[in-house]
């Protein structure tokens, strides 16, 4: 695809996208020495089972990964059946926006067993599983964004490039400690979303809800900065990490809620990426 045959959304979202991988190679680095010794508030074990609520609190992530990787399927099977029975054509589907939910909700089954495995016994090598596990996520939630505000041809492949730019800032704090490019992805990815809430939907968009992604994220980052506080403050019930994991799983919601409104409408996602993605 050739730069001059980008729209203008299209070379925004280009410009935005080369200055962070810039800052990423060439920004200072920037290290957090105690992001991989914190202690977390709640360390009660239940038997066997260490940092019990911090372990079975990513119990959503796993259970709504496969409702919407089921509800996908059924979205497939559905439009299938029709096509098939059809005498007349059927409209264009969004081929890239349900890629991206099947990249997204298959990103939340691999954070549930990324955040499982570090809070079992957390060190360096599992936060890197747990943010290897949220770069998956990351990727299809910004694909499908992507999708409903810039255009529908750019969603999948930016959700590729914010795939393999999350790896790779994964690997980084992993081998140097520079938290720079992870931050990047983190942050930057969110800020992304947020300002694309406020864009209006291109044409043929479904319907994600952008800004209630928005606000369970920003939910979810206070109940982590407030994990000893609000752990206190409820007298040992619950931390703010616990309620973190069930507040961030929130933020599948609206995804759900687009792929039923896809759903309503009748639309397909190809069938065999959707056996490749998933």
């Amino acid at each position: 695809m050739r730069l001059k045959s980008l729209a203008p959304r299209e070379r925004i979202l280009v410009s935005v996208l080369a200055l962070f991988l810039l800052i990423a190679l060439v920004g200072p680095s920037v290290s957090m020495p105690d992001a991989m010794t914190a202690a977390f508030a709640d360390g009660r074990a239940w038997g066997d089972l260490p940092n019990a609520l911090d372990v079975l609190s990513n119990l959503p992530f796993a259970l709504l990964g496969v409702w919407g990787l089921v509800s996908l399927h059924r979205v497939d099977r559905a439009h299938q059946i029709e096509q098939d029975s059809a005498w007349t054509s059927l409209p264009e589907p969004p081929v890239d926006a349900l890629d991206c939910a099947w990249l997204f909700f298959a990103g939340l089954l691999v954070t549930a067993a990324g955040s499982t495995f570090y809070h079992l016994e957390p060190d360096a090598l599992r936060l890197a599983a747990d943010r290897a596990g949220m770069a998956v996520a990351f990727a299809g939630l910004i694909g499908f964004a992507v999708c409903e505000r810039v255009s529908l041809r750019a969603g999948w492949p930016v959700a590729w490039f914010t795939l393999t730019t999350a790896l790779a800032a994964v690997a980084v704090f992993h081998e140097t400690g520079n938290v720079l490019p992870w931050a990047l992805v983190q942050f930057g990815g969110m800020l992304g979303v947020l300002v694309l809430s406020l864009a209006r939907p291109v044409r043929g968009a479904v319907g994600f809800k952008l800004g209630w992604v928005i606000f369970f994220y920003a939910l979810a980052k206070l109940f982590e900065l407030g994990d000893h506080a609000i752990y206190g403050a409820t007298q040992h019930l619950v931390s703010g990490h616990s309620l973190k994991h069930l507040t961030a799983a929130l933020a599948a919601l609206p995804v759900l809620h687009a792929v039923g409104a896809v759903s309503r409408k009748g639309l397909l996602h190809n069938p065999g990426t959707a056996a490749v993605t998933a």
